[in-house]
């Protein structure tokens, strides 16, 4: 059984991740000139940050280095995470996306637009938003074996009520200390 240069490479940084604590999402490679450019995602349960990216670019970087896997030609090293609008694929990509919007194609063809509102290994509970703004939206089980692909979509402009809930209102410390301010000058404002 012959295995492809990408699964060489998955079977070399697999442990790596596992051993940082991140999840190995991607791995691609492609010409870049007379370079190869290695593009590696990376994610975990909260996300990734900066310094957990650049700790594994240079633990990967070392491993690169020792083994045959890139041969000797040269190569770009670029590590990131599956960024904004991240595909949906595996069970742990949607219990990390619950509380976002997604948009969804299924299998039998239709496409809809939902907030993950919670997921398991089998599916996920989502909330169909109504197209174009009409009605409501309808919660419904969604099983995995139902999607064909699906992507996390960004959102500009959500107004998530628990956020703004717990908003303090800067609007009236603002008037509160302009009423104090008022009332500290002196009798005839002058000084």
């Amino acid at each position: 059984m012959s295995t492809t240069h990408t699964d060489r490479l998955r079977a070399l940084l697999e442990p790596l991740a596992a051993q940082a604590g991140l999840d190995l999402e991607d791995v691609k490679v492609t010409r870049a000139g007379n370079r190869r450019q290695v593009q590696i995602d990376v994610d975990a349960d909260g996300g990734v940050d900066l310094d957990a990216i650049a700790e594994f670019s240079r633990v990967v970087g070392e491993a690169l280095d020792e083994s045959d896997v890139m041969g000797a030609g040269a190569y770009v090293l670029e590590v990131g995470s599956p960024g904004a609008e991240r595909p949906l694929g595996a069970p742990r990509h949607w219990i990390r996306a619950e509380g976002r919007l997604a948009k969804i194609n299924l299998v039998d063809g239709g496409e809809i637009v939902a907030r993950v509102l919670s997921a398991d290994e089998d599916g996920a509970r989502v909330e169909v938003q109504p197209v174009k703004g009409r009605g409501r939206p309808k919660e419904r089980r969604l099983e995995y074996t139902e999607v064909d692909r699906a992507r996390v979509q960004v959102e500009f402009n959500r107004k998530d009520q628990q956020l703004l809930d717990e908003t303090p209102d800067f609007a009236d410390d603002a008037d509160d200390a302009l009423a104090g301010d008022s009332s500290e000058e002196g009798d005839d404002g002058a000084q």
